[in-house]
């Protein structure tokens, strides 16, 4: 039940959180499993122990059976890869996510008007605060757009199981670090979301991905300016980071020297 509530993006349903109830379930069936097989272990020991007898008329053999179990993993697999493989996608039916579905061809699983943050985002006052040990950058989104620009092909990899790449275009990190006198591979970042709320409103960027030339505050998506649910005006990409990090609406980021 709680996959189908998460899926359907029906969050506030949910009285704890997704990731922690999993733990908790796993935890739970362990414990459950280790108590079963403790109960029954005289029983399979003796099972064990005995020979093989003969196999009943009309009982599947252990070849038949494991034909059978690889036949429904292998179906159940098309049934779903489709929302990371998009050619497989016509007979993914029960995938969850269509990997082109979604403003600017890339689906969404929080959007501005959920997050709250419409009219800050769209706001003409927006500037994105660039915070130094030593100063302090106010940008505005002109100001961005006039820092030299770059681009990468970088997915967005949910932790739900879906995935899909997109072509991303904004500013460096690493550039942006050394404009408030740092140096990349010594610093870390603190990205805040212009969300007031939210487990994963502020995330923290280790200097292995601010130093690396494919993390982006980035301003565009697929040759157009960001959607507004895709995190308009300037949203973190980076390589290697689930998409629950890849901070949408990008209102502050604080870099500190690494130590």
């Amino acid at each position: 039940m709680g996959g189908l509530i998460n899926i359907s993006r029906w969050y506030d349903a949910l009285p704890f959180f997704f990731t922690t109830g999993h733990y908790w379930g796993a935890w739970l069936a362990v414990g459950a499993l280790l108590v079963h097989l403790g109960v029954k272990l005289p029983t399979i020991r003796e099972a064990l122990a005995r020979r093989s007898e003969p196999e009943q008329a009309g009982g599947l053999t252990r070849r038949e059976l494991l034909g059978t179990v690889s036949t429904a993993a292998g179906v159940i697999t098309l049934a779903t890869v489709g929302q990371t493989v998009a050619p497989l996608s016509p007979v993914s039916v029960l995938a969850p996510r269509r990997p082109t579905v979604g403003p600017q061809g890339l689906p969404v699983n929080k959007t501005a008007a959920g997050a709250g943050v419409r009219d800050l985002a769209m706001s003409p006052a927006y500037r994105l605060v660039v915070t130094g040990p030593q100063n302090e950058l106010t940008l505005s989104l002109a100001e961005l757009g006039a820092l030299t620009q770059h681009t990468v092909v970088l997915p967005i990899a949910c932790v739900e199981g879906w995935s899909a790449t997109g072509t991303w275009s904004g500013v460096r990190l690493n550039d942006l670090a050394r404009l408030v006198g740092l140096d990349p591979a010594e610093t870390s970042a603190e990205v805040e979301s212009l969300e007031r709320a939210g487990r994963y409103r502020v995330s923290t960027v280790a200097p292995t991905h601010v130093r690396d030339d494919w993390t982006l505050i980035a301003l565009r998506l697929n040759g157009a300016p960001l959607h507004l649910d895709h995190g308009y005006p300037a949203r973190l990409i980076a390589p290697n980071r689930p998409g629950v990090l890849q901070t949408k609406w990008v209102g502050r980021i604080t870099l500190r020297r690494h130590t």
